[in-house]
């Protein structure tokens, strides 16, 4: 039986080429920047400054084939919204949806700011009154809601139509002029702006609203529309799948896989690991990506170092894992690599760590 193989997802690991030496500090004689030197480069993404989805979003829509290269919009999309209503046990038909997220829209000196809707601290009992009070608005315009978690929303209607929204994390900390949803013209389109408007009304004086304020925390202040799709069959090339991403974890039921979570270690993942293909997808660095903390970054990559890294390459030396693949990804780009036991006594190959990690 051929020894299994494991792939790791992880976003927002790949930092810019004027980060890459304080973030990777430290790493060239690890086990990482081991399996970085031996490893084969599979594909490099080289993305633009203006996309409005995020290299990991892509990278997963493709490899389930939830877009394919004839496309038009092939290069910047990720239509994922119906899948991750799926993965959060709502149903998507075959309608096309979009997720909305609440979230905090600062004003600065002539423009607005996106916050991180991840260091909202919003509780479970606030989204729900929320979504109270944005329910008759929404749907007193024409759109259909479907409201399976807290946090998560999908909206479906003719006013919604074929909008291209960003991902919030990408629009994060700038200036949103640019990001906000557009028509396929490129035109602002008036039903969400007006939509937008009604909620951020609705919310404006909200009791909770002022509450958070009162504790120091930012007002729940607008809503943010992303990934916008219809389902359609995917296939998917992994045996098991384990991410907390809802995306990811819808596609995997979409794919006939049952996601579960991702474990702690990879000593608790090859317990159960003895055949086919695992996807894992990791998320200890947006934080601290978006905010620039690099000194936290670099301590999230030292931790998967012992937890991850070490023990894989381990297993890649004894045989009892087949294969490793990476999948690095930035705000913009992606670099995904191979490397097996074949491949680590390559010892000619000798790339310094921080050349995978320039977009």
């Amino acid at each position: 039986m051929p020894a299994p193989e494991l792939h790791l997802l992880l976003p927002f690991s790949l930092p810019s080429a004027a980060d890459a030496a304080t973030a990777l500090h430290g790493l060239e004689s690890t086990a990482f920047g081991r399996l970085l030197a031996r490893a084969a480069l599979e594909e490099r993404v080289i993305g633009e400054d203006f996309q409005r989805t995020l290299p990991h979003e892509r990278w997963i829509a493709r490899r389930f084939g939830a877009v394919s290269p004839s496309d038009r919009r092939y290069a910047d999309d990720a239509p994922l919204a119906p899948f991750m209503m799926l993965a959060d046990g709502g149903d998507p038909g075959d309608r096309s949806w979009a997720c909305i997220e609440p979230v905090h829209v600062r004003i600065a000196h002539d423009h607005l700011v996106l916050i991180d809707p991840a260091t909202l601290g919003v509780r479970t009992e606030e989204a729900r009154a929320l979504l109270d009070a944005a329910r008759p608005v929404i749907e007193g315009l024409g759109v259909t809601l479907q409201a399976p978690t807290p946090l998560r929303w999908y909206v479906a209607g003719e006013a919604i139509g074929a909008l291209a929204g960003a991902s919030p994390l990408r629009a994060t900390g700038r200036n949103i002029e640019i990001w906000l949803p557009h028509e396929a013209t490129g035109e602002r389109s008036r039903p969400w702006m007006k939509l937008q408007n009604e909620v951020q009304m609705a919310w404006f004086e909200h009791p909770l609203n002022m509450e958070r304020e009162s504790r120091g925390l930012p007002a729940i202040n607008s809503i943010w529309l992303h990934a916008q799709g219809a389902m359609r069959p995917v296939t998917g090339s992994f045996t098991h799948v384990m991410s907390d991403a809802a995306a990811t974890r819808g596609l995997a039921l979409a794919s006939g896989v049952s996601p579960e979570a991702p474990p702690e270690s990879f000593a608790a993942l090859s317990k159960g690991f003895t055949e086919g293909s695992t996807l894992v997808e990791l998320d200890p660095f947006s934080a601290p990506f978006i905010e620039q903390d690099w000194a936290r970054w670099n301590a999230a990559l030292k931790a998967l170092e012992i937890a991850r890294f070490a023990p894989a390459l381990r297993a890649l030396g004894d045989g009892s894992l087949g294969k490793l693949g990476l999948t690095l990804c930035g705000d913009t780009g992606s670099v995904t690599l191979g490397v097996t036991r074949g491949d680590l006594r390559k010892f000619w190959r000798r790339r310094p760590v921080a050349a995978l990690f320039i977009e």
